[in-house]
């Protein structure tokens, strides 16, 4: 007997765990971090579906910390069990979760000098870095399309799904694959086609039961050619007015993008030549990370590199992890990009440079691609007249403007694309990772498709295989 049970990512797009449970052994497809409103993410990750001690092992899709940012946590409180990955992810792992821990220590500083002079007590961080390490001591490097054995009687392979570095889709077989045995498939995050550097995401397997993201599910993004032509022009416009463009970027995956597309077009003569500065540590030791891993570059990023000797920026990019560096960045007044950390500007450096350019109507804040509700970034592209950031009231000046096609995440066209094949030999698609719309709209279009069963579970649904 197996049984599916949902416990994060689910009518939301942070926070990605599903449970799979055969015989006597839970495992987990990922064990990501609730991110958006403050007290309800924190309560959220502090949760669990089940003691971790009673988890055997995790299958982890991908490095993003919406998907892995809770394993250190997870091990902390029992979990001693193996988390599976790819070679790359493991990589990015190992930089991504003990920067994780720093913030959250950090964060949990500034919160408890404002709790001391309210007179409450102290709180903690969701982890350290000491758990991150134990947590990353635990991880096990499985390449793509290679079966192994997760627990007695299941099976797993990964399945490139382009979205990032290292990420895939999980494919699970019950028992023996020889022969008819349940299958499930879990998409992790899917990425889109013709998206630079890495491969392009792979068709799903045939399988009896899927469980799917649906970012943008209810949404056509644009092409990448658009998003590149919108690009160079909101730079050229901004170097007309002597601004700075501030792209607020996830360190992993979309600031590589995006450096790999700035290099591009100024190579190309179709911007001028700006000071790029990527300002996030963590964006500086995952840039050096993806060029350990040349494995999963498609064929044009290895003909670019081959032209230009380095596909992340290196003629035009400053990488800084100095904060007086940082700092310094703050009095420039010629034109220039900074990107910097994090995507959806809830932490890190990008929120000082917000603060520090917001108001002027010579900039522009780029952001590119989805923003999750309750974050600053989506109150921006919202577009908000106020905003508080530091404890102080700042009024939006800065002209906002927001790609999608840079987003890392297949879009309605590219979900329907993957799944639709399917529809004859499929029994049931759960849609998880997207907000209600999202979901729905992508369930409508499948059902008319001809999948029998859609479902949209809610948090604690569970479900036989």
């Amino acid at each position: 007997m197996a049984e599916l049970m949902f416990f994060g990512a689910t009518h939301e797009v942070t926070g990605s765990m599903h449970m799979v449970r055969i015989d006597d052994h839970w495992i987990a497809l990922d064990c990501g971090m609730c991110q958006g409103h403050r007290m309800e993410a924190e309560e959220k990750n502090r949760q669990w579906p089940m003691p971790p001690e009673k988890i055997s092992a995790v299958v982890l899709s991908h490095a993003h910390i919406d998907h892995s940012g809770r394993l250190p946590r997870l091990a902390a409180e029992g979990f001693d069990g193996p988390i599976y990955c790819t070679p790359a992810t493991r990589d990015l792992c190992a930089i991504m979760l003990p920067d994780s821990a720093h913030i959250q220590e950090e964060d949990t500083v500034y919160i408890n000098k404002k709790r001391a002079r309210k007179g409450l007590p102290p709180v903690e961080p969701l982890y350290g870095y000491k758990e991150a390490l134990q947590a990353i001591r635990q991880i096990h490097s499985v390449p793509y399309d290679r079966w192994f054995q997760v627990v007695p009687g299941l099976l797993a392979r990964f399945n490139e799904a382009g979205h990032m570095l290292g990420s895939a889709g999980v494919e699970l077989a019950f028992g023996k694959r020889n022969g008819h045995t349940p299958s499930l498939y879990f998409s992790g995050d899917v990425g889109r086609p013709n998206k630079p550097i890495i491969r392009d995401p792979r068709p799903f397997p045939a399988c009896d039961t899927i469980i799917c993201e649906s970012t943008y599910g209810g949404r056509v993004t644009e092409d990448v050619e658009d998003a590149k032509a919108t690009l160079v022009e909101v730079v050229n416009r901004t170097c007309k007015r002597g601004g700075k463009i501030i792209i607020p970027s996830f360190s992993v995956g979309r600031t590589q993008t995006i450096a790999y597309y700035l290099h591009e077009q100024m190579i190309a003569g179709n911007i001028p030549n700006l000071p790029v500065f990527i300002d996030s540590p963590l964006a500086v030791n995952a840039t050096e990370i993806f060029k350990m891993h040349p494995e999963c570059y498609d064929a044009e990023a290895r003909a670019f590199h081959k032209v230009t000797g380095d596909i992340l920026g290196g003629g035009c990019c400053t990488y800084i992890r100095d904060v007086e560096e940082s700092k310094a960045l703050h009095r420039r007044r010629r034109p220039c990009i900074i990107i910097s950390a994090s995507g959806m500007c809830e932490a890190g450096r990008i929120r000082h440079h917000i603060k520090n350019n917001i108001r002027s109507r010579k900039n522009t804040i780029l952001i590119p691609g989805y923003q999750a509700a309750n974050t600053l970034g989506r109150k921006l592209v919202e577009g908000a007249q106020k905003i508080t950031l530091f404890h102080e009231t700042l009024p939006v000046r800065a002209e906002v403007v927001q790609i999608h096609g840079f987003s890392g995440h297949a879009d309605q066209r590219d979900l329907l694309e993957k799944l639709t094949p399917l529809a004859d030999a499929n029994r049931r698609v759960f849609l998880v990772h997207g907000e209600e719309e999202q979901s729905e709209t992508l369930a409508g279009l499948l059902t008319q498709r001809g999948f029998a069963q859609v479902t949209i579970p809610q948090r604690g649904h569970r479900v036989e295989i």
